[in-house]
């Protein structure tokens, strides 16, 4: 559960861990996975996903929420779930008459290591193939597209109503999995139907990277935030995209 930092910080939302959670977070070319809650329900869902995931593919999966999500109160359900069943020729059973299985990951040759490193890299993109998660809402026909993942993407909900009163047409994509990012959705936005997408965030600008990345220029993207536990509001999100659309906001 994120909150606003660097330091001590305070137990106040944020989601400046962005870097921290989708670039690593230690020495070596590796990624972990991550997913990221928008609700208390969501939370225990993607818990739940974590372990099946991380099982899947060997690899740490990050719950990452934010202060908000970790102090809400909302009703939840603990649904049933069939075990997932993955086969793993790697583990070691005790069976005899097989072939020796060493686990091990310490590889002091450069040339196996890279070697290594290359079918990490493999499975990441198996991961980007297979399980990315997002969620778009209305955008077909929308001339601005709002970015936001966790709470803040439910502030946008609010800000998408007012603008719409406006008629103003916005749509939402809000990214679940932040590792692997949904790319496709991002590269799939019509830059003759989006006049710009807005990134808002609770930190000074971290997930609007890989926006602008998928982007590749296609689309001007702009960024709002705000830090140190302070959420943004969803006047402060309409404010923004009229101020990008050369308009007024009514008072």
């Amino acid at each position: 559960m994120v909150r606003g930092g660097p330091g001590l910080g305070g137990i106040q939302p944020a989601q400046s861990d962005y870097f921290q959670a989708t670039r690593g977070g230690g020495h070596g070319d590796y990624y972990t996975m991550v997913l990221a809650p928008a609700t208390v329900q969501e939370a225990v869902e993607l818990v739940m996903d974590a372990f099946d995931l991380a099982d899947k593919y060997r690899n740490p999966v990050l719950v990452l929420g934010d202060g908000i999500i970790g102090q809400m109160m909302e009703p939840v359900e603990f649904p049933e779930r069939e075990p997932v069943l993955v086969d793993k020729p790697w583990a070691t059973t005790g069976c005899k008459g097989r072939e020796p299985n060493i686990v091990k990951s310490l590889l002091l040759d450069p040339y196996e290591l890279e070697e290594h490193n290359r079918k990490l890299q493999q499975k990441y993109e198996r991961m980007k193939r297979e399980d990315v998660r997002v969620e778009t809402v209305d955008l077909d026909g929308a001339e601005v597209v709002l970015c936001a993942y966790g709470t803040t993407s439910r502030v946008c909900r609010t800000a998408m109503e007012r603008l719409r009163e406006t008629g103003v047409k916005v749509g939402l994509v809000r990214p679940i999995t932040l590792f692997p990012f949904p790319e496709k959705t991002i590269q799939s936005l019509d830059p003759k139907k989006v006049k710009f997408i807005l990134t808002v965030e609770m930190s000074l600008g971290q997930m609007v990277q890989d926006v602008k990345l998928y982007t590749e220029g296609r689309i001007p993207v702009h960024f709002f935030g705000r830090t140190g536990g302070v959420v943004p509001t969803p006047q402060e999100v309409v404010r923004e995209v009229m101020k990008h659309l050369g308009k007024e906001v009514e008072k």
